[in-house]
């Protein structure tokens, strides 16, 4: 994430980075589905097994 100029009202940077979460989170969700897509041989090319897949794309949107 960007760090917010201090400048802006502390309002505007609260909702920014309220929007900067979502996000994360967005992102974090839409990988771990595509994750969920690919075969055995997908996974490898990218260097994980079905076990490691599964189990990243078990977690929550909200955990790293």
């Amino acid at each position: 994430m960007t760090t917010l100029p201090l400048s802006l009202p502390p309002v505007t940077r609260a909702l920014v980075g309220l929007a900067q979460i979502v996000l994360l989170w967005e992102t974090r969700r839409a990988s771990r589905q595509a994750l969920k897509q690919l075969d055995a041989h997908m996974l490898r090319d990218i260097g994980l097994d079905t076990t490691t897949a599964g189990d990243e794309a078990a977690k929550p949107f909200w955990q790293a």
